[in-house]
């Protein structure tokens, strides 16, 4: 092994403890000070390895820029993006589904067959607008970054495209599910440029990840 470290972009919020548990298993260490401390790296000489802790969101431009030579990022993410990174494995956990949903007083009455114009508020706005294009319908997109359910109840839009996982923030929030536009896991990414550089350091943790998602599906 080399003394350089291979970096690893891991995001915050609901796939951390996955992707934690993950590199733990394939023999990182010290990965609980990113989860116990407001740490946003940890380096781990004996493995080789350098983490970084960021927003969901930003992990791709990170690994797209080499900033990170692989990372972890949801499949709804990377599709939205469009980043050039490779896209080596689905590591199976962090489902969910992008999904338009709308206040459940207009379901009644509502057709989306019908629909020939929709307002719609999300932190999606690519998906959004190529899932209504292919259907024909003209859409208007409001960018938002936060609370996507209280755009309805505010009058901001008539529905929204958001991930849902048990469908209970919806429920709570007075809405309902119309359609779903696509599902999602946590994929790993990597540099293309670090696959090449790094090829057999890489290809080898590639490999040690693959190995332990098929021993978790099994």
């Amino acid at each position: 092994m080399t003394n350089e470290l291979i970096t690893v972009a891991l995001p915050k919020g609901r796939m951390l403890e996955d992707s934690l548990r993950l590199f733990t298993v394939i023999g990182a260490n010290g990965l609980e000070n990113l989860r116990e401390s407001r740490r946003l790296i940890w380096e781990d000489t004996t493995s080789g390895l350098r983490f970084l802790l960021l927003r969901g969101v930003d992990v791709p431009t990170y690994v797209e820029h080499g900033a990170a030579d692989m990372g972890i990022a949801g499949k709804d993410v990377l599709i939205e993006q469009g980043k050039d990174v490779y896209e080596p494995l689905d590591l199976g956990f962090g489902f969910c589904r992008l999904v338009v949903a709308e206040p459940i007083e207009l379901q009644g009455n509502d057709d989306p067959r019908a629909w020939s114009y929709v307002r719609i508020a999300t932190k999606y706005p690519n998906i959004t607008e190529r899932h209504f294009s292919r259907k024909g319908i003209q859409v208007e997109v409001v960018k938002l970054y936060g609370s996507i359910e209280l755009a309805p109840m505010a009058g901001l839009s008539e529905r929204i495209v958001d991930l849902v996982s048990s469908g209970k923030t919806l429920a709570e929030n007075g809405l309902v599910e119309v359609e779903e536009i696509m599902k999602a896991t946590a994929r790993l990414i990597v540099n293309r440029a670090s696959l090449k550089t790094k090829y057999r350091r890489i290809k080898g943790l590639i490999d040690r990840l693959a190995e332990e998602v098929r021993a978790l599906r099994s």
